[in-house]
């Protein structure tokens, strides 16, 4: 059993053991996860990373609505390339940063790729052949 030392004065006991606690109580924040632009810009200005990423996906999203499938997907997909190039070259990104920085890239930059090469995958006429996908493509919609 670990003894704990009270200070005079001191209203919580302090750690004699270099054990993490059995509870947390707080997350820590991202690494790059503080604001984007100093506090003295509006909420918009200071959240400018995530807001790009979001615009093009909504770009994107607005394509394809119009009947633009693969240059509305490209575009999806470009775009969260550009928010993993965001997240490895500034410092801060706001609310762009969701978990670590390696996680953060490895999770933008790779859905990114993966809708990029679907996309230009896709049928009718597609823009690259990939023979490994297209036998997984056609074996499971069969």
């Amino acid at each position: 059993m670990a003894a704990e030392v009270h200070s005079e004065g001191a209203s919580e006991p302090q750690r004699t053991s270099r054990r993490f606690p059995q509870l947390t109580r707080d997350t820590a924040r991202p690494e790059g996860g503080g604001r984007a632009a100093s506090g003295d810009y509006p909420a918009p200005a200071r959240q400018w990373p995530l807001l790009s990423v979001l615009g093009g996906v909504g770009l994107g999203l607005l394509l394809v609505a119009l009947g633009a499938f693969r240059i509305g997907s490209i575009v999806i997909g470009l775009s969260l390339i550009g928010g993993a190039v965001l997240r490895r070259m500034l410092p801060s990104v706001g609310m762009l940063a969701v978990r670590s920085r390696f996680t953060d890239l490895l999770t933008y930059g790779g859905l990114g790729f993966v809708i990029v090469i679907l996309a230009m995958m896709v049928q009718p006429k597609p823009w690259i052949h990939v023979p490994f996908l297209d036998d997984i493509v056609h074996f499971t919609v069969r």
